[in-house]
């Protein structure tokens, strides 16, 4: 038994502007409900989910604003040159992203907000993203990136590609689409985040016994005044939100 991340969750006042930001950033598609509840943001040539490859975004409306703490989860994008980079900065700001300053002083790398304040950053080219498509990794900061290490490794089937005492990375055993990351950061976590991933079952698993599994790895439940849903909220051993979705 193992689960797999199958997209990113945003949440958002306006679903549909953030919706339409990541899709135009990513050069992907949005797919809405129509609803204005919840948008899908995923690669270009039709609906498929769970994708085979990338890992989608799904924006979620809520009723509260972004507070001005830092994210402990975000996104990074893969650029190819010194002149996309660029390019894709210029490019994001006239979409809506704005400059962010989360204490990262002078680095290669540009820190930018989505419309909302959802902090994430634009890479200088590196070569271990040339393949990764248009998000190079999500990020989550930690306190001990080892131990992040062992309960997402048993939690899900992606494969370990290193651990030290500052950075743990995943990714699909595949060896396809974005990086999971581990980087030791300071701080604590202080309030529930605004991104987060969701977690899948494969066809044929029971979702209530995979929960069951990540309890004993040392997840815990929350109530963040979700109501009966189909779907179920864990936090990983420093508190990181994540979902595991129903089958369907």
């Amino acid at each position: 038994m193992a689960l797999r991340p199958v997209q990113v969750n945003i949440k958002a006042l306006d679903v549909t502007a953030v919706g339409r930001f990541w899709a135009e950033a990513l050069g992907w598609s949005m797919y809405g409900t129509g609803s204005g509840v919840t948008t899908y943001v995923g690669p270009v040539g039709g609906f498929v989910w769970p994708d085979p490859v990338a890992v989608g975004i799904d924006v979620v409306t809520v009723p509260e604003a972004k507070t001005t703490t830092k994210n402990r989860v975000h996104l990074d994008l893969a650029t190819t040159s010194a002149a996309h980079q660029a390019e894709l900065v210029a490019r994001l700001q006239t979409l809506g992203a704005a400059p962010a300053h989360v204490g990262q002083g002078r680095v290669p790398w540009t820190v930018l907000a989505d419309p909302e304040g959802n902090e994430f950053c634009v890479l200088e080219p590196r070569e271990v993203y040339r393949d990764s498509g248009p998000i190079a990794a999500v990020v989550v900061d930690c306190a001990d990136p080892r131990a992040m290490a062992r309960f997402w490794g048993e939690a899900m089937d992606w494969a370990l590609h290193k651990v030290t005492d500052e950075l743990a990375v995943m990714r699909s055993a595949k060896g396809v689409g974005p990086y999971l990351e581990f980087l030791r950061t300071p701080g604590a976590k202080a309030v529930p985040d605004r991104v987060h991933l969701d977690l899948l079952p494969y066809p044929g698993d029971d979702k209530a016994a995979e929960v069951a599994r990540l309890r004993a790895l040392g997840a815990t439940d929350l109530d963040l005044g979700q109501g009966d849903v189909p779907w179920t909220v864990l936090a990983d051993p420093e508190g990181h939100e994540f979902c595991v979705l129903a089958p369907s």
